[in-house]
């Protein structure tokens, strides 16, 4: 077997072995070179997977790349003469045989590959004597050979200079790695392990070299970092500067302005398909070559097998065509592997930056969405076109580039079929053309269930949402069961639609993974009948190889159209949401304050937030209001108060007249928005810290108080939408905030509202989602104060897309390979016994491998998890108080920040992807030494130890080893990493429950309380287990049917007691009886029913008035009918068109705060229980208003008892006993004509009340 030649000679010299022989010398030499090489990639590869392998960038002088350079150039020429030599059968170049050509090329590329490689301390000493002791012994061969007076080959004189060079460099080599060494010691080691960096490095990329970029070892510092212990988010590099959102978007918008600016590209169809077509277009070419270059070495694939099978069927076997047939298919592989992963990467990577520049523009359009716009897109939606529609680009020219190219494989894999089998190939292609068609039906199917499961997505978050925002009230309602309902019915229309888009995927794969053997078979008996071809081993494995390859094809082109279609309706949502109307620049004519004084100039103005309507919301308004002055704007609920300011801001939509604004705004809107963060970054907002100014603000607005309240300060964290804040000091945070702007106009719609008289004075059908809506609707008060909104709402979304679309297929892509794998090399080993040791030994590496990318892996995608939330949190934040931050001008701002954490984000995508590259890399390389020594084993193995049949069959498998490992790792991987979305989502179905809703041998009697005593003995109230007590050991009894009026100023424990009234949090010690029974032992449910309330803030859904007058819908229209009456709506609302029917959108938002305060009313008035509950609930509303709805609650609630929380003191001045509470004790409990008679507590409230009346809160805001 192999090559035959006497014992005392080599194959490659022509002479008797000789220890004097140049050829004998040179031998030596060659194999010294190999022990050095192999030490050197073994160096290299076992760097790349240990812990302690780090790599240390340092740049290369001009002398090495010389160098390197020159070797590459010899190499080039050795292989060139060597293959000369193998294929014409004649050594060329001075007898040099080509063996000794190919192992001289080997050898020198290795030598260009360690003058460009920066190694360990090791690898660095390794190359150095390397490189002198080639240099050294190669100058002796050729001094000794000229001393004996012989000439010198022409490769001898063409490598002599480079040995000198050689020389030269292991000299620089050894110096620069003590000079390293010296640094390392002088700053490395006494430098701290940790410090302050005010910006992060950009990932290595931007600085990697070629060989780094093309081997992704600029990957390899993290991955070791991340091996070494569990990266956390400082490690994590900055994005690199050319894939910042900021120039994505940049390009986007210029596109997008073009295309809009031409009126003929309006009528197409959709313009951000086309802006993103122009501006990504040109780097797509790379991504196109190198998809065309693996696709052509892919197709190869199979004619190389037929070259084995039928060198190994010759008659006259020359090793030399063996060679060279196993030098092609190392270079397809090499081709096919760079080309892939480049492929991936590279597609990835621009679609990162297509992403970028979505999610950008779409949170730049809710910045100038008009009213309209808002209207036809909730907030929620606008997180679903952030989180699910722009996120869908990343992977969607992967997607698309798979798609074309692997239809060019099946074109290509059938020129590769005809030209082996002939005409017998018609039968199989017509058949897989029927296949083909077929899909085109599935294809339409698919996408119309695509689009309507988005709708269906969108309105289920879009209720997921609202009823988070809500939550406290539909608690203290005890809704949850009937909200859990619409959010499972909501989950179920959409999980309709996932099943019939799962069921036609599926069908569509089962289809195509049949095709290939049905296909071989026909086409088999095509050859049979028709006689194009021999069925020979030959034609056998290369038609079955063929469709091998296109198996691949037909296993992700369905996929790849379902992706499409995914990412087609994302577009067209988008688009229709970018040209949605925007908020008119030129409503308001603004200017600098001007010296006439004149600071709001409205003439014949007439507004309407409806354009379509007649009448108009504000008709025929003039108003010329002089800098300095203080204008009161009064009117009864849904007069047009709230409306008149819209109309100054620019945000109501003006139908005729002019609008003019004169220096800057400050805005404080009725419902007050707070964002997150802490409560200092809420008052300066954006601007600089000026303490003089900032105490100020502060002691202005009667925050002084509340700061030493707090644990922090004013650096205390503040919960999503200021939820761990009382109403009053969310609206004196907001104030504070106006009064530090320093404006020379002020807009304050009711910003006293919630504000106490002493500060006036002063200023899902999947388990994994039942079970998880089940958690989140039982989980205590507390979890949803301390739990960002947005943070959930990931989980509902893209970690339930996650579930729903990527783990079933990815378990599926997993055992599939797995099977196939397993069944490559029980066959490889069958036919050739040794190749086991390679493919066992190259088994471990890949775990080894794998294992060390998992390690960063998961990590990188838990933080993504972490860089996610704050993107869509910050658009959600922002969607609800844009009019606030158009008002103060600092949208420009938003928009800044908003960029930094789109790129946060961002790079955690782009490092992620790098990592599965960088490990597919290197399994490929593994897998391929597997397939490299089968088909050197069928070289070497002599004819007619193996049948060809069983040539061509190991071979087949062989080749498709690397393709099945790489598909297996990858959708294990995917797989691994997906499993992060279900920890994510089971972290919430462990959350702490509330007691339970119903307590069956605790159940109160039906007719329970028949009397609405409550009794409090000794409460005491924390919010956590070692927080200080907020409540503190309050007793004392509310008698049946009196109105208690609680008093208290701002945190002094008014909204605890309710809190606690409702056992949204419970008692630390202590209890509360009602009719004699201990509310904390029985059921959430038989309690909350039978207790009504108006809480502080007015609480409506999407929806109609019917439903949210009555979602249980347990009452009559009569009866709705009569409770609109008592509570001043009936007449409006019989003259709306669909009357209860008619709508009420997100949030109440076209329904004044006074009417939903109103309506609120409706509710307890519908309810008629013993215990009614008035939580500052007149607080949103005039004081004609309020005396309205005091009336209607003496007259309707006469037999109840009555408790209700209030700011302004005429409000509980009448009632039967006053509860007066100070930091959490209670400090009076009397009548309050008894309390008004003494100097107590209530009565310097009630005098400090009517101060406040007479103007002094007008001169210490102006002071």
């Amino acid at each position: 077997m192999g090559f035959l030649y006497n014992a005392g000679s080599f194959p490659w010299c022509d002479v008797e072995l000789n220890l004097a022989s140049s050829c004998f010398q040179r031998t030596v030499i060659d194999f010294l070179n190999l022990f050095f090489l192999s030490i050197f990639y073994l160096l290299l590869m076992a760097g790349c997977v240990s812990k302690h392998f780090i790599v240390r960038r340092r740049k290369k002088g001009w002398v090495f790349v010389v160098a390197a350079i020159c070797c590459v150039i010899a190499s080039i020429v050795f292989l060139g003469v060597g293959l000369n030599s193998l294929v014409h059968g004649a050594s060329d170049v001075n007898d040099i045989s080509w063996a000794a050509c190919f192992v001289e090329g080997i050898i020198w590329v290795s030598l260009a590959v360690s003058m460009l490689v920066n190694g360990s301390k090791w690898t660095r000493i390794l190359v150095s004597v390397w490189w002198v002791s080639f240099a050294l012994l190669d100058l002796a061969l050729k001094s000794g050979t000229l001393l004996q007076g012989n000439g010198l080959r022409i490769f001898d004189v063409i490598t002599s200079p480079m040995s000198v060079l050689l020389l030269l460099c292991s000299w620089m080599n050894l110096r620069s790695s003590s000079t390293a060494a010296q640094d390392c010691c002088e700053t490395g080691l006494s430098d701290p392990l940790l410090t302050e960096n005010l910006s992060k490095e950009p990932a290595r990329l931007a600085t990697a070299g070629f060989f780094s970029m093309l081997s992704f070892s600029w990957m390899n510092p993290l991955l070791s970092l991340g091996f070494k212990r569990p990266l956390s988010r400082e490690d994590i590099p900055s994005v690199v500067p050319e894939d910042e959102a900021e120039l994505a978007y940049s390009k986007f918008s210029q596109a997008w302005d073009t295309l809009l600016a031409d009126e003929s590209s309006t009528k197409e169809r959709n313009l951000v398909f086309r802006a993103v077509v122009k501006v990504y277009f040109k780097e797509n070419i790379f991504i196109t070559v190198c998809a065309f270059f693996r696709t052509v070495a892919v197709v190869s694939l199979p004619l190389m097998l037929y070259v084995f099978v039928d060198y190994a069927n010759s008659d006259h076997r020359d090793l030399r065509s063996g060679f060279f047939n196993l030098a092609c298919l190392v270079m397809l592989k090499l081709v096919e592997s760079l080309s892939m992963r480049h492929w991936y990467f590279a597609s990835r990577r621009s679609g990162m930056r297509i992403r970028s520049a979505l999610m950008v523009a779409a949170y730049k359009k809710q910045l100038k969405l008009s009213s309209l716009g808002r209207k036809r897109h909730s907030s929620g939606e606008i997180v679903n076109y952030i989180a699910v529609d722009a996120y869908r680009m990343g992977e969607f020219l992967w997607w698309f580039h798979s798609g074309w190219s692997l239809t060019l494989q099946l074109l290509l894999s059938t020129a590769v079929l005809f030209g082996v089998v002939g005409a017998g190939a018609f039968p199989g292609l017509i058949l897989l053309l029927l296949c083909g068609l077929l899909n085109l039906p599935f294809a339409k199917m698919l996408q119309n269930c695509q689009t309507q499961f988005m709708m269906a997505q969108d309105k289920r978050l879009r209720s997921t949402s609202e009823i988070l925002n809500s939550m406290k009230v539909i608690k203290l309602q005890s809704w949850e069961e009937e909200f859990k309902k619409k959010i499972e019915s909501c989950r179920d229309d959409e999980f309709i639609w996932l099943t019939k888009a799962q069921l036609t995927k599926a069908f569509g794969t089962f289809l195509y993974w049949m095709s290939p053997t049905i296909v071989s078979s026909v086409i088999f008996v095509g050859c049979a009948l028709l006689k194009s071809a021999p069925l020979n081993a030959s034609t056998i494995f290369t038609v079955l190889a063929t469709l091998r390859v296109m198996s691949e094809p037909v296993k992700i082109i369905p996929e790849a159209i379902s992706a499409i279609i995914q990412v087609n309706v994302s577009f067209d949502r988008l688009n229709n949401f970018l040209l949605d109307d925007e908020l008119k620049i030129d409503e308001v004519e603004r200017s600098g304050l001007e010296k006439s004084g004149t600071t709001v100039d409205i003439q014949a103005g007439n507004f309407s937030w409806d354009p379509e309507t007649k009448i108009p919301t504000l008709r025929n308004i003039h108003l010329d209001i002089k800098h300095g002055q203080r204008v009161a704007v009064c009117g009864p609920v849904g007069a047009g108060k709230s409306s008149l300011l819209h109309a100054v801001l620019g945000e109501i939509p003006k139908v005729s007249g002019t609008v003019k604004v004169s220096g800057s705004i400050a805005y404080v809107s009725q419902t007050s928005w707070i964002q997150s963060g802490t409560i200092r970054d809420n008052i300066l907002y954006g601007k600089p810290m000026e303490p003089g100014r900032y105490n100020a603000a502060i002691k202005a607005c009667a925050l002084d108080k509340d700061m030493n309240g707090f644990g922090h300060g004013d650096l205390t964290e503040i919960g999503q939408r200021g939820i761990n804040l009382s109403g009053g000091q969310k609206q004196r945070i907001q104030l504070s905030r106006a009064v530090y702007a320093d404006a020379d106009v002020y807009l304050l719609d009711d910003p006293f509202s919630a504000v106490d008289a002493h500060t006036a004075g002063i200023l899902f059908h999947v388990t994994f989602f039942s079970g998880f809506t089940n958690a989140v609707f039982k989980a205590p008060m507390l979890f949803f104060d301390s739990t960002p909104v947005g943070r959930i709402l990931t989980r509902a979304s893209s970690d339930l897309n996650v579930l729903d679309f990527d783990i079933p297929f990815a378990f599926i892509f997993v055992v599939a390979p797995v099977v196939e794998l397993v069944a490559a090399l029980i066959i490889m080993t069958y036919v050739t016994w040794q190749v086991i040791i390679i493919a066992l030994l190259a088994l471990a590496a890949t775990k080894v491998v794998q294992d060390y990318y998992l390690a960063s892996a998961r990590e990188l995608i838990r933080i993504n998890g972490t860089t996610k939330a704050p993107v869509m949190n910050y658009a959600a934040e922002a969607s609800l108080g844009v009019v606030t931050i158009r008002a103060f001008g600092t949208v420009e701002r938003f928009f800044k920040n908003y960029l930094h954490l789109v790129d946060a984000d961002a790079v955690l995508f782009f490092l992620s992807n790098a990592a599965m590259e960088w490990v597919i890399l290197r399994i490929e390389t593994l897998q391929n030494v597997t397939l490299f020594t089968c088909a050197l084993l069928l070289i070497l193995i002599p004819k007619g130890y193996i049948a060809p049949g069983l040539v061509g069959l190991s071979l087949s498998y062989a080749l498709t080893l690397t393709q099945t490992q790489v598909f297996l790792t990858r959708w294990y991987c995917t797989l691994s990493n997906s499993i992060i979305s279900v920890e994510r989502i089971k972290q919430y179905m462990n959350i702490p429950e509330e007691a339970p809703a119903i307590v069956e041998d605790r159940r109160p009697p039906s007719s329970w309380p028949s009397s609405g005593t409550i009794h409090l003995q000794e409460l005491k109230i924390r919010y956590r287990p070692n927080a200080p007590l907020v409540l503190k050991g309050i007793s004392c009894t509310f008698r049946e049917g009196t109105r208690v009026g609680v008093v208290g100023r701002t945190g002094s424990g008014k909204s605890t007691l309710i809190s606690a009234l409702f056992r949204l949090v419970e008692p630390a010690s202590g209890c509360i009886l009602i009719d004699g029974i201990d509310i904390s032992k029985i059921g959430l449910k038989d309690l909350r029913m039978k207790l009504s309330i108006i809480p502080q803030e007015p609480t409506l859904f999407r929806g109609c008035i019917r439903t949210n007058l009555d979602p249980l819908g347990v009452y009559s229209d009569d009866e709705i009918w009569k409770a609109l009456e008592k509570c001043q709506l009936k007449t409006t609302i019989s003259n709306l068109p669909n009357k209860l029917d008619s709508s009420v959108s997100d949030e109440g938002e076209n329904w004044s705060v006074g009417q939903r305060q109103l309506f609120c009313l409706g509710r307890v008035l519908l309810k008629r229980n013993k215990i009614l509950v008035l939580d500052e609930a007149t607080a949103s509303i005039d004081s004609a208003t309020d005396a309205i709805i005091q009336r209607i609650i003496r007259e309707e609630f006469a037999d109840c008892t009555v408790i209700t929380v209030a700011h302004r003191v005429p409000t509980v001045i009448d009632s039967d006993m006053v509860m007066v509470l100070s930091y959490g004790e209670l400090v009076e409990y009397n009548e309050p004509s008894r309390l008004m008679e003494t100097d107590s507590y209530f009565s310097k409230l009630v005098a400090e009340y009517w101060a406040s009346c007479r103007g002094n809160s007008s001169q210490n805001l102006q002071s």
